[in-house]
């Protein structure tokens, strides 16, 4: 298996199970079809990382991990996320997700771990562009919390992509990272 996801912290894990097993889960945004899909399951955790202020001088900063997103399995497949972030007081849950990165997201990490070398799958945020991007790690033995960008990493945009932006399509760092910059520089204000 050529992705070699990381485990997720423990209390990430058992935050979002509490709050799957939560009576007012449904109310904080659990997936709406929930009840359809049978209990949900947390999956496949991924270290979450935001890539912000890539115009600034010096180049493109180093991400920062914001959090861990799993996937929840249902008796009908992924239908959701549920996210946990770290806080002054340890991990605790985020949020749930639904919309169209959720199946996007599942898409791109199976057509990953057909690839031919090893990765490590990470999440990247681009919130100036309102992207997100699979990120391929190319050493699966980092450490999941070292947000290092490799100029072997591959990031892979997921859909919905911004304008000009080719979704699904696995590239290096060092060739889409001048297409956003450029893409931020050339937007107006």
């Amino acid at each position: 298996m050529p992705l070699h996801a990381h485990p997720a912290p423990a209390a990430a894990l058992r935050s979002v199970l509490a709050a799957l097993g939560s009576p007012t889960a449904a109310l904080r945004g659990a997936p709406a079809r929930a009840e359809t899909f049978g209990e949900l399951q947390p999956e496949l955790p991924l270290p979450v990382y935001v890539l912000s202020g890539i115009t600034g001088p010096g180049g493109p900063p180093s991400p920062r991990l914001t959090g861990w997103r799993f996937l929840l399995r249902g008796s009908h497949g992924t239908v959701g996320t549920a996210e946990a972030m770290l806080t002054a007081d340890g991990w605790t849950f985020s949020h749930f997700g639904e919309g169209p990165y959720v199946r996007s997201t599942a898409s791109a990490l199976r057509r990953a771990d057909a690839l031919p070398t090893p990765h490590q799958p990470r999440l990247l945020s681009v919130p100036e562009l309102y992207m997100l991007t699979l990120w391929l790690h190319s050493d699966p033995a980092a450490d999941a919390e070292d947000g290092t960008l490799s100029r072997d990493d591959l990031l892979v945009p997921l859909a919905p992509a911004p304008p000009g932006i080719a979704p699904d399509l696995p590239q290096r760092v060092d060739t889409l990272l001048p297409l956003l910059t450029h893409r931020l520089v050339a937007a107006p204000v």
